[in-house]
Order: C-alpha cells, then structure tokens, then sequence
C-alpha cells in the first residue's frame, strides 16, 4: 500500500442490487470505497451483512477484490440488505430498498475506531441514517475523527427515507458535501431543479451549512464544484448509457482521493472525476472491473 495514499472509512449500507441484467454488490459507501480502493487508496469499509447466504458472498467478493472485512460485522438477526432496481431506456434507475435489514443496525468494532483515530477522513451518506441505531454509530465514529479529517456527506435523498432534519445537521458537520443538482434545489431553497442554478445553489448551501467545500452533479449536464468560494464547472461528455448505478459514487472516489492528495487543481479533480463517472455509466452494475487506465 503506498503510504502516501489517503486512509478513508466509508460508513454505511452494503447490500444487493437486483437489476434486469443480474445481481450486483453495491450501496452507495460500498461503491465509493471498491472505486478508491482501485485507486490506490487505504479504505476502512464500516457496514454489516446478514449471517446467511447473500451476505457470505457479499464477504467473499470483498475479500476478493483485495478490501478488508474485518470491520464488517456479521448481524445475527436481520438479513443482508438488497434493493430491486428497474432501469428505464435513458438508464437512470429506480428504487424499492428493503428495510429492517442488517445494515441498518452497524456497530462500530473496536478496528474501525482505531481506524477512525488515524483517518483522512471518512465518506458517509443520509440512506444509512434511517436508523437511531446507524445515527449513534455515526456520531461516534465523528468524534473519534482527528481534528483536520475530511468529513465527506454524500446526499442520498430515496423516498421515503428523504427527511432533511438529519441532512442539515449533517451538512453543517461536513468538510465535502455532494448532492445531486435536484437535491441541492430542494435542500439550498424547497425548490425543483432547474438547469443553470448548480452555482447559485451551492453558495447558498455554503452560506446555510458553512461547509467550504460543495460538489453539484447534474447527470448529462456535467457538474460543479465550489470550494472556498471558488467555483468550477465541467461540461459532460457524451457516452452510451448502459445504467447509471454507481457512477456518482465513483465520481464522488476520484474527486476526495484526489483533493485530499492536493496534488491537482480543484478543476483538474473535477474533471478527473466526471471522466471516471461517465466511464462507470457504459458498464453494467456499480463495480465493474477497471480497464488499465481510465
């Protein structure tokens, strides 16, 4: 491992996806933590699996693509998660995410507390914040943080787990927050999204949570990046969609992985990140093998 590499915990859901075309790991902290994982980082993958048969292949795949599991506890009671997805013709996807489900109850080992004391940082999103239970373990892992830690929230508004009470508090804990452009509408002013408001939105939700540093994805469009009052945009590139799984969270990899090392601009990461995201989205599932260069 190059010790020069970030060291990042990513806290929250690994499950299923059930898509037309198969069976595929993923959840958002799961997907962010394979695609750094790829790029060399050092990462902590904090979640739970069912004991049953779902959740020892789940292990059995992590381990392979050479990630840690020993800070992913194995639930006794509750199944492993999985999400049925239906892809439209465009690719974008949607989602029935099954509740009471092993990962809604995480417990932070006494490893990935020690992890947290020597971390970069850690990547967390709202999904996994249905819970009381995840809500605690958050907090802790939170306080255990060093001082100068990223804290990287990545917005994840699915009905019906899409209140904002959490989110806002959240947010304002956050070194990076990353939305969707329909989501920073909604969480900067209750307002739909619209084409051409990334900029103004994001300011806002600067102004409102005093996070420094926001990422605005808006799909075909390209996304945006605002970081010390400072903003930047990239323009997509055009691709042939197979599915749109995942490929935020891939973005959401390169970009920390990359502003963390602070060896490339804030425009150079950007734009780094929107050519892996648009590579994910040609690719079937969340977590498809890597070419030799991307």
């Amino acid at each position: 491992m190059n010790t020069d590499q970030p060291k990042l915990l990513c806290f929250g859901e690994i499950l299923w996806d059930f898509l037309p075309a198969g069976l595929f790991p993923g959840g958002a902290p799961f997907n962010a933590a394979y695609h750094l994982h790829q790029q060399g980082a050092e990462v902590t993958l904090i979640s739970a699996v069912g004991r049953d048969k779902l959740g020892d292949e789940l292990i059995r795949r992590i381990k392979t693509w050479g990630l840690d599991t020993d800070t992913i506890t194995l639930h006794p009671g509750l199944p492993t998660g999985y999400v049925r997805a239906d892809i439209a013709p465009n690719g974008e996807a949607t989602y029935e995410i099954m509740p009471s489900v092993a990962w809604d109850q995480i417990t932070p080992t006494q490893d990935a507390l020690q992890a947290a004391m020597n971390a970069s940082g850690i990547i967390f999103g709202s999904l996994s914040q249905r819970s009381p239970v995840n809500q605690f373990a958050l907090d802790r892992l939170l306080a255990t943080l060093p001082p100068q830690a990223w804290r990287i929230f990545d917005v994840n508004l699915r009905p019906p787990h899409d209140g904002l009470t959490r989110v806002r508090e959240l947010a304002r804990h956050s070194t990076l927050l990353k939305l969707n452009a329909s989501e920073a509408a909604r969480l900067s002013s209750d307002e739909h999204e619209s084409p051409g408001r990334e900029e103004s939105d994001a300011r806002a939700l600067a102004e409102q949570t005093g996070c420094r540093t926001i990422c605005i994805t808006s799909g075909e469009r390209g996304a945006g990046l605002l970081r010390n009052g400072t903003w930047h945009w990239k323009d997509a590139h055009t691709v042939q969609v197979v599915d749109t799984i995942g490929a935020g969270d891939a973005f959401l990899a390169s970009l920390v992985a990359d502003l963390i090392l602070g060896q490339l601009s804030d425009a150079d990461c950007l734009a780094k990140a929107c050519r892996l995201g648009e590579w994910l989205v040609s690719q079937y599932g969340a977590t498809p093998v890597y070419p030799k260069k991307v």
